[in-house]
């Protein structure tokens, strides 16, 4: 339970909304600020102007899945008012105050560095991102089959990266009856995509082993698709670009040479914000509770 800890929930997309919920459900103090746009309450939580909270009584502070700007801008989906994470407002809160936030920049954690603050990029951590895994997998599939003109089974299928979210897509397309390649770099995980039962190739060869590829899913946060990489693709390629802003594709080429690639970053809480919310909820809690003790009930 969190019961006696107050925390504040700043801005944020239809994630947030199922946080809400299950922190109030394990009686957690919500003041929440960014949602005034919305047409419902939270039982249990408080609805403020961002300037009528006061940071000295907040245990924790969660901001929304991309944080802040390089300014320290936050993001309200729900609310025209303008919120702002400063090192003066961070600093009044109380030293044990946890800052949770999906991604980090060098702005939010040179501020959390600054004062001291024990700042949690959830998205930094195995368990969320293998859960989130599963949401995204779902959204490009999605984007797959809205996309194109013909089937997933059967199709060539080109996965750049073996990461948490590499190795989901790559699974889950072969199981739809594709044929995937998996590029990497690591020799280790060249062996592990050959022990799935996919063909590897190290990300040296990227070209040679996209130049047949009927869906082109990236996960690497590089310029891996570049102009010469696109060059050599068949038109109807359609390229899924997973990795966070700004993607690792060359988007203008692509265009300009007819091939349709999308960034899809944040797929989660496109496709599935209600499950998304709830495995944030559940690691926020988990946390919470870890460090600062399970409140009394």
């Amino acid at each position: 339970m969190l019961t006696g800890y107050t925390i504040g929930i700043l801005g944020g997309d239809a994630r947030q909304l199922e946080v809400i919920r299950r922190l109030s459900e394990w009686d957690a103090t919500l003041i929440l600020t960014g949602f005034d746009q919305l047409d419902h309450g939270f039982t249990g939580a408080k609805q403020v102007d961002f300037d009528e909270v006061d940071p000295s009584n907040l245990d924790a502070v969660i901001l929304p899945v991309p944080g802040t700007n390089s300014d320290g801008k936050i993001d309200t989906i729900f609310s025209n008012q303008s919120l702002s994470l400063t090192k003066e407002w961070l600093m009044k809160t109380p030293k044990h105050c946890l800052i949770f936030t999906g991604i980090t920049n060098k702005y939010l954690t040179g501020i959390a560095e600054e004062t001291k603050r024990t700042l949690i990029p959830l998205f930094d951590r195995n368990d969320v991102a293998i859960f989130n895994s599963i949401p995204t997998v779902e959204g490009t599939i999605m984007m797959a089959i809205q996309h194109t003109d013909f089937t997933i089974h059967s199709s060539k299928v080109t996965v750049l990266g073996l990461g948490r979210v590499g190795m989901s897509v790559a699974r889950v397309f072969a199981a739809l009856g594709a044929h995937v390649k998996v590029g990497a770099r690591k020799s280790e995980d060249l062996a592990r995509i050959s022990e799935m039962g996919l063909t590897p190739f190290p990300m040296k060869d990227i070209k040679q082993h996209t130049q047949d590829s009927d869906i082109v899913i990236n996960t690497i946060p590089a310029h891996v698709v570049t102009a010469s990489v696109i060059q050599t693709m068949p038109t109807h390629t359609l390229i899924i670009d997973l990795a966070s802003k700004p993607g690792g594709t060359d988007f203008r080429y692509a265009e300009k040479r007819g091939v349709k690639a999308l960034l899809a970053p944040g797929l989660p809480g496109i496709v599935a914000p209600k499950t998304a919310g709830n495995i944030l909820a559940n690691v926020v809690t988990q946390i919470i509770i870890e460090k600062l003790g399970e409140g009394s009930s």
